[in-house]
């Protein structure tokens, strides 16, 4: 009769080690360039696939929704690419 092995935590997670979870790849919103899941909508802006899905602004308070307004006009008119630098500018940077 033979002597059975013991199956010790040690053994147990070395065995399982290489089944662990990827991290998901987080893409970036096209409109405020802020990480979003993959086929989800954006909870900064409220847009999916260029089309505006929910309005972020309807559940904020009064001096919420012009902070916000005023956040998201700032990201769109800093993506925009007709801005050009200087090299002054870009060596101050």
């Amino acid at each position: 009769m033979s002597i059975r092995m013991r199956h010790t935590k040690g053994h147990r997670n070395e065995r399982r080690q290489h089944l662990k979870l990827e991290h998901v790849q987080a893409g970036v919103c096209p409109k405020c360039k802020s990480p979003v899941a993959p086929h989800t909508v954006c909870t900064n802006c409220g847009t999916y696939r260029g089309r505006q899905m929910i309005d972020v602004l309807a559940k904020l308070t009064k001096k919420e929704q012009k902070q916000k307004k005023k956040e998201l006009e700032d990201q769109e008119s800093s993506n925009q690419p007709g801005k050009q630098l200087t090299p002054e500018e870009l060596s101050r940077k």
